[in-house]
């Protein structure tokens, strides 16, 4: 701004300003109104007018396009990718399995992942601030993002406790978890009772670490080891983002890459393993009757929906630090795919390793049902003609075993049910579906007991699961800070401090004897039915209010290139079709499965399910709510004008980027014939700058109803920190 202009002398006199439009243009350079986003009366240009974001200069930015793509690949993939992608795959027909998942990816994921992405590198800012800007009526989009983000964040990290327990536990030799305790009753010594009757690794997930209820409603105080690692969990992630992204840009580097290591490490030692291929074999043998059935491509929506963090916050967050010409269809593109792919990479591990397992265990099974047929030969129950003379039951192969078996099932058919034997099929063993801790913390520590330097693997497995969630926290944790930090002028470390230690306490729910069902209840409820009204939201808010056309091409202006047409049909009808029939669904698994919870139940040493208590189905549903609230509330209060949409407030000042824009510009008298209507047209709206700082828009010039919010960027107006104006924006249609 030329530093003559009216403008600035009377803000640095502080006097009463008040200046139109046309005067302050008058003394600006002359504007190309033909060819400028900001076209006054409308005419002369039949360009759609697109959002101007203003040039926030003091905003971070990422030191390089590496750490950034870390960033979003720390973020998305994460426990969900090692605990939940191989048992769906083993429980939907194994590879075909990935039919699904993968035309799923491709028509909802990418697309959805690419929104996100370019709608925080556009406008810059946090989940509230971008839909705020894009839609004030459905602003509460962001809060509602920033509710969820929250309540999974104070579950998500005591499960990253757990891990941090077990790897401190897993500096010894033998593991602790590889025996049975021995309890002495004077000179008698017996094998607990408890873990005689699971199994070694069980006993010391729930009674040794979580020493859980058996019911959700016996609190039974604090556990003080659990509650030391959940502390431990919250101080490392508030080092992490202390710094907002010039902290955990820089973790990423680690935590990003270290899981991939040890997974390689992993998938090479698991393919050493006896039994290893027959994991494999079983778990990419397609059952292809499996793909027609809906429940599958439900579960692979679900998995491709949360895989890729929708909706959270985190994906927005992270790309508001980006320059804005990135090219973030590639980012979609590459990390959609690197997701896909080390969920793969997971999947072979987990099998290769539960196959060496399922061999370990189907020899136990047939040494120990070779001495009970032992028994029977010694006893004269069975007849020593029943075994083939060249078979050795101290040595009993698997093939041997299953015929012996056969033959003593034909012979005794009358009396085979009380003996005792079981048919040892390794079949069986592979089909035992587990999942989440099961997995993590029983089956795979089972099997690392049997590995040679099995701490060193424990150690290895562990300091992975903790990078995995790490990562996945400090996306978290990005998504709650950012919007709040764009909205107030807050310290970044005063607010991470104050959340973590928030969080913490909070988090203190989860560490009673009875928060492993805590943790349960807000992972199927806190995320899930709010996670997918929030992305639907999303899609609809811009495919259908701010218009697709007009999103197609702020992408080609951002980008440099138009992005294939295929994604105005996905954003437009695939994508909006495909997450309602997800809605829809999810809403009647809820209604059709009971709510309730597995508990361990001490006498039986096994798990039991439970259904919830009325108190603990409100606080389920409660939670649905409290996640969902913010979209209401938001849209009645700015639909009744209880609280300002921002649609009356335009800011009136100038990017310098914009300045240069308008240095080579046609002649004057061209630029100030817009300040000069035509006789009979509706003079050009006037908008006068304040005392305060803002600008008043004449109330006639701009819609009310307006669904976009054009003050957004409410900021003072100073010659040294200038910002765009946006253009009035109305509905698109895009027939």
């Amino acid at each position: 701004m030329p530093k003559n202009s009216k403008v600035t002398q009377r803000a640095q006199s502080h006097e009463h300003v008040t200046e139109s439009v046309a005067d302050l243009l008058a003394h600006e350079e002359p504007l190309d109104y033909k060819n400028s986003s900001l076209n006054v009366s409308g005419t002369g240009s039949n360009k759609v007018p697109q959002i101007q974001v203003p040039d926030n200069e003091e905003r971070p930015a990422w030191n390089s396009k590496l750490q950034y793509i870390l960033a979003q690949v720390g973020f998305s993939v994460g426990l969900g990718n090692v605990w939940r992608f191989p048992y769906l795959c083993q429980k939907n027909g194994g590879g075909a399995y990935l039919v699904p998942y993968f035309i799923l990816l491709l028509i909802i994921g990418i697309p959805l992942f690419f929104l996100e992405l370019a709608v925080g590198q556009k406008i810059r800012r946090g989940s509230i601030g971008v839909w705020n800007y894009v839609c004030p009526r459905l602003g509460g989009i962001g809060m509602s993002s920033l509710m969820v983000c929250g309540f999974v964040g104070l579950y998500y990290n005591v499960i990253i406790g757990w891990s941090i327990f077990y790897f401190f536990q897993s500096f010894q030799y033998p593991l602790p978890w590889s025996d049975c305790p021995i309890r002495r009753n004077g000179t008698l010594a017996i094998v607990e009772p408890e873990c005689e009757k699971s199994s070694a690794t069980t006993y010391f997930w729930y009674r040794q670490t979580l020493n859980t209820t058996s019911t959700i409603a016996e609190s039974g105080g604090l556990n003080v080891k659990m509650t030391l690692s959940l502390l431990v969990a919250w101080i490392i992630v508030c080092l992490a983002v202390i710094k907002g992204i010039a902290s955990s840009g820089k973790v990423m580097y680690f935590s990003s890459l270290f899981p991939y290591v040890v997974l390689f490490c992993f998938l090479v030692r698991g393919l050493m393993l006896k039994g290893s291929v027959d994991g494999i074999a079983h778990m990419f043998t397609p059952k292809l009757e499996k793909m027609l059935e809906p429940q599958v491509w439900r579960e692979a929506a679900t998995q491709v929906f949360f895989a890729l963090g929708l909706g959270f916050g985190g994906v927005i967050a992270f790309s508001s630090y980006n320059k804005i010409d990135n090219n973030c269809h590639f980012d979609a593109v590459l990390v959609s795919f690197i997701n896909f792919l080390t969920s793969i990479l997971a999947t072979l591990v987990v099998f290769a390793v539960l196959g060496f397992k399922a061999n370990i265990m189907n020899e136990k099974c047939v040494a120990e049902n070779a001495d009970k047929i032992l028994g029977y030969l010694n006893s004269n129950v069975l007849s020593h003609d029943l075994i083939p003379p060249h078979v050795n039951l101290s040595h009993l192969s698997r093939t041997d075993y299953m015929d012996i078996y056969s033959v003593i099932r034909t012979v005794k058919e009358d009396s085979f049910g009380t003996m005792g034997l079981e048919p040892c099929v390794l079949e069986d063993e592979l089909n035992k579906a587990v999942q989440g801790t099961g997995l993590a913390f029983i089956a795979f520590t089972e099997a690392m007991t049997h590995f040679p330097a099995s701490p060193f693997w424990s150690i290895m497995f562990f300091f992975m699961l903790i990078n995995l969630g790490l990562g996945s926290m400090i996306g978290t944790m990005t998504g709650i800070t950012t919007p709040i930090l764009d909205a107030y002028k807050v310290q970044k470390e005063l607010l991470t401090v104050g959340c973590c230690i928030v969080a913490f306490l909070c988090g203190l729910l989860f560490v009673q004897r009875s928060g492993n069902y805590f943790v349960t209840m807000f992972d199927d409820y806190s995320a899930g039915l709010p996670l997918t009204v929030v992305v639907i939201l999303e899609n609809l808010s811009v495919a259908w209010v701010y218009g697709t056309k007009r999103f197609m091409q702020d992408l080609e202006d951002m980008l440099g290139f138009r992005p294939c047409k295929i994604y105005f049909y996905l954003w437009k009808y695939v994508s909006p079709f495909c997450l309602i029939i997800l809605i829809s669904a999810s809403i009647i698994e809820m209604t059709i499965s009971p709510p309730g919870y597995n508990a361990w139940v001490q006498e039986l040493a096994q798990e039991r399910f439970q259904s919830y208590p009325p108190w603990a189905l409100a606080m389920c549903f409660a939670l649905i709510v409290l996640a969902m609230l913010p979209l209401p509330l938001v849209f009645i209060a700015r639909h009744f004008n209880l609280i300002s949409d921002g649609s009356n407030k335009l800011s009136v000042s100038y990017c310098r980027n914009m300045m240069k824009d308008m240095s080579n510009l046609e002649e004057q008298d061209e630029a100030r014939s817009i300040l000069r209507p035509k006789p009979g047209s509706v003079p050009a709206p006037k908008i006068y700058l304040t005392p305060a700082g803002n600008s008043s828009v004449d109330p006639n010039a701009l819609s009310p109803s307006s669904c976009y919010g054009m003050g957004y960027q409410n900021a003072a107006i100073s010659p040294t920190t200038p910002t765009t104006p946006p253009s009035p924006l109305t509905p698109e249609s895009d027939s």
